[in-house]
């Protein structure tokens, strides 16, 4: 048997098809999909929903189409999987597909809450979420995480009223912290966005009866308010359902946990398998809790994890015969565009017994440095993409450490950044 079966037809998958070719393996490459579209780049979904109404398919963004790097590309589901030394993928109509790998690249769902709010995380949901704002429209979010604030942004933009329901004390504090996310509430002001913090949504009912389209009530302990659409932005979950039974260990919150190189850890494992009969089965993107040197257990569900990780599954699957290892030790990085601003976080926040120190103006460019111990663990940059190149640089150069920082220099407005990092 010389199958690799991967699990997902998004970046993640695509990514890890491309990089086993360019490492050289001739055998067979089956990739599942559950969407019946070519692969395409999700973030430009809610931060260009209104300004390109194409999909921007991966082909033509990273030059390499699945059908140049698959054999054979399945749309449906997979169903069940039956972990070995080769492993069988069931799928939901009941075809076996046997492989001696496996990668589970099946990316996330949207948090469902409620039935009435749109979610946005295919063509299709963009393409509804698009038609409601086709005509001035009252737009209510859920949610002021990434896809809330790209959408609020690109729909008061358009012109249209907007209300933002965050439950928790400020825009993505989640991601990058309460005094970051607080810096980015001038960003609502400016655009006219109703942002309300600390407000979260007991219920959303319809509204108007039947024929009401997607008009709806939201539902708060602050009051009611009725808008023309609801979209409910209130975060994602690996699809890793169907794994259930199959002896692959699955976290609390859904994730798959893997070794660095992306491989689903026999140690980890619900099921004894040992020599021979350890499953070859890795785990990369949104479905992946990949362990990192430096920075520990890193969940994945941002693009730079589905565009770097595959390299180093690929080295895992073929081995150190075939291919050089190649594990993504960078820092964990993701980024948004929003309101006219390009934000961005890497490595770690600064955590308890941490520090977070300020460069620049939050009313301008500004980086908020996370520091423990005289070491940067990480940053969170707002439009200084100087700021954010040298942290990149730091954090290669440290290898498996954090880089040293001095703060007076890095506090410095006349010092360039990369100078106080070493």
């Amino acid at each position: 048997m010389n199958r690799i079966v991967i699990v997902g037809a998004g970046l993640a998958g695509l990514r890890t098809a491309t990089e086993l070719r360019e490492r050289g393996y001739d055998g067979e490459v089956v990739v599942i999909g559950d969407e019946p579209h070519p692969p395409y780049d999700r973030p430009p979904l809610s931060s260009e929903l209104l300004t390109r109404a194409e999909p921007l398919w991966l082909a033509d963004d990273l030059g390499t189409a699945l059908a140049d790097v698959a054999d054979r590309v399945i749309t449906g589901r997979a169903a069940r999987l039956e972990p070995g030394a080769e492993s069988v993928v069931i799928m939901d109509d009941g075809a076996r597909l046997e492989a001696s790998a496996v990668v589970l690249a099946m990316g996330s769902a949207p948090v469902r809450r409620w039935p009435e709010p749109l979610t946005l995380h295919t063509l299709e949901d963009a393409a509804l979420l698009r038609a409601a704002l086709a005509a001035p429209a009252r737009l209510a979010i859920i949610g002021a995480g990434w896809i809330g604030s790209e959408v609020a942004g690109q729909a008061a933009a358009a012109g249209h009223e907007v209300t933002v329901f965050e439950a928790g004390p400020a825009p993505l504090a989640d991601h990058i912290g309460v005094r970051a996310g607080d810096y980015t509430r001038a960003w609502h002001e400016a655009a006219e966005v109703d942002l309300r913090t600390d407000t979260p949504v007991h219920a959303v009912d319809p509204a108007g009866g039947t024929g009401a389209g997607l008009r709806a009530i939201v539902r708060t302990g602050d009051g009611d308010i009725e808008a023309d659409a609801v979209l409910a932005a209130t975060g994602v979950r690996p699809n890793t359902d169907w794994l259930a039974g199959s002896g692959i260990p699955v976290t609390e919150r859904g994730f798959v946990p893997v070794t660095v190189d992306g491989r689903v850890s026999p140690r980890d494992a619900t099921v004894e398998a040992t020599g021979a009969d350890t499953p070859r089965v890795w785990a990369v993107g949104d479905v992946a809790l990949r362990d990192h040197p430096r920075h520990g257990p890193l969940a994945g569900g941002h693009w730079f994890s589905a565009l770097r990780d595959p390299a180093g599954v690929a080295a895992g699957i073929l081995g150190p015969e075939r291919a050089e290892p190649a594990p993504n030790l960078l820092a964990p990085e993701v980024f948004s565009d929003q309101f006219g601003h390009h934000l961005e976080r890497i490595g770690d926040l600064a955590g308890p017994g941490g520090t977070e120190v300020l460069r620049g103006d939050p009313g301008a460019g500004w980086t908020l440095l996370q520091i423990r111990e005289n070491r940067l663990v990480g940053a969170i940059v707002a439009d200084s993409p100087r700021d954010t190149s040298a942290v990149r640089k730091a954090f290669q150069r440290a290898g498996e450490d954090y880089p040293r920082i001095d703060l007076d220099l890095a506090t410095d407005p006349a010092v360039q950044l990369r100078k106080a990092l070493t």
